[in-house]
């Protein structure tokens, strides 16, 4: 069974357990646990979860590039940035497209790849990549998607967020405590458990990258 389907079973036994938990806890306060029939609650099915709903309404998608580059590694394969974009949008109508991502301004491939992007249907981010005494580089932009994320929440219905990084986790429970649904999209073994927690609705990059991965001799330049 895929992450999916166990995040999804997960979440349809916790809700099978709070319905039943109120059930109870109604005929408690009438005074009539003596005649309650535990076995009469109708049982959810996974049609019903909250991650299979058809109209998702506005849809703003965040997508974290460094999270995601890792992820396909790990995974073997080069993301499609088109089928990526069409899969996440599905069922919903497209507010904004955000892709934020480090960027090292002598790297012309690094440069075309962003080009390309902007002219194919994202809001490019940047922050220049700083280099560590080790050699590694990097670029934070955890407050620039946290920063994004709760300024769009009011002007959507539905976030999606392609990350696994835990220091967003805080972000999402505030926009969902307002109201927006909010699905991550990200590989199992990279996702803080924190976010999935306060996600409505969590997708294992594993689980779609038949339908994301890019056909080999394309290209973004």
């Amino acid at each position: 069974m895929s992450n999916t389907a166990n995040f999804n079973k997960k979440n349809t036994q916790n809700q099978a357990s709070r319905h039943q938990s109120l059930y109870q806890e109604q005929n408690i306060l009438e005074g009539d646990t003596q005649d309650a029939n535990i076995d009469e609650i109708p049982e959810f099915s996974e049609e019903s979860t909250i991650c299979n709903i058809s109209n998702r309404g506005r849809v703003v998608i965040l997508i974290d590039g460094s999270n995601l580059f890792y992820a396909a590694l790990q995974l073997g394969i080069e993301i499609d940035y088109s089928k990526l974009l069409s899969y996440l949008v599905k069922d919903g109508r497209l507010l904004r497209a955000f892709f934020y991502s480090g960027v090292d301004r002598t790297n012309d491939k690094q440069q075309g790849f962003l080009l390309w992007m902007r002219r194919n249907g994202y809001r490019v981010v940047t922050k220049d990549v700083v280099q560590f005494p080790d050699g590694s580089k990097k670029a934070n932009l955890e407050v620039e998607i946290a920063v994004d994320m709760m300024t769009l929440a009011s002007h959507c219905d539905t976030v999606v967020l392609v990350s696994g990084d835990g220091d967003l986790a805080y972000a999402v429970n505030a926009v969902s405590y307002k109201g927006v649904r909010v699905e991550i999209v990200s590989l199992h073994s990279m996702t803080s458990e924190s976010l999935i927690n306060y996600a409505d609705c969590f997708i294992d990059l594993d689980s779609i990258k038949k339908e994301i991965e890019k056909v080999a001799n394309t290209s973004y330049i």
